[in-house]
């Protein structure tokens, strides 16, 4: 089996690392930090996502990170929290950019989300990865990802592992 890769950045990314981890069909989240080219060369807190494609699809994916992060928020910390979709491809860029008009309807505001291409990364340490589900229990998962696992488990419930997530309210 094949797995293919993109990328994503939002908020913080022990946030992202724990959805992406809780979806059927991701074998793999890597955490840490991404760059791009041009104007977005500075690292941003990002993961690289490894998924079965036949499993589950990138345009889901895409839709699933555009609800789980403040994708229409141009806040002061978007330098350290990039909104981004990392493409490693030039298809994966014409999807991603797709997608995006595609999905504009479901948000009231502009998504603010960049498709850009994916250039550099930087692992987070050791310690902090897989940090959610090492550390479940903990203030800053039950106050910020576990709203963002809710979404996962009331509006996309086909793609998650409820395993994983049969620790939250159902």
């Amino acid at each position: 089996m094949e797995l293919t890769q993109i990328a994503f950045g939002g908020g913080c990314h022990w946030c992202t690392e724990a959805v992406f981890q809780s979806l059927l069909g991701v074998e793999k989240v890597e955490q840490g930090f991404v760059a791009s080219v041009d104007d977005n060369t500075s690292f941003s807190e990002a993961v690289i996502v490894h998924f079965n494609s036949t499993k589950i699809s990138l345009e889901t994916l895409i839709e699933i990170h555009l609800h789980t992060h403040k994708s229409t928020s141009n806040h002061s910390m978007r330098t350290k929290y990039r909104s981004a979709i990392y493409t490693f491809s030039g298809e994966q860029m014409k999807i991603a950019t797709a997608q995006l008009e595609s999905f504009q309807f479901q948000f009231q505001n502009k998504l603010i989300t960049q498709v850009l291409p994916f250039n550099k990364f930087k692992a987070s340490r050791e310690q902090i990865q897989n940090y959610y589900y090492s550390n479940t229990k903990k203030p800053f998962c039950e106050r910020f990802i576990n709203p963002k696992l809710q979404i996962l488990i009331d509006t996309f419930s086909t793609y998650t592992n409820h395993n994983k997530l049969k620790h939250l309210k159902q």
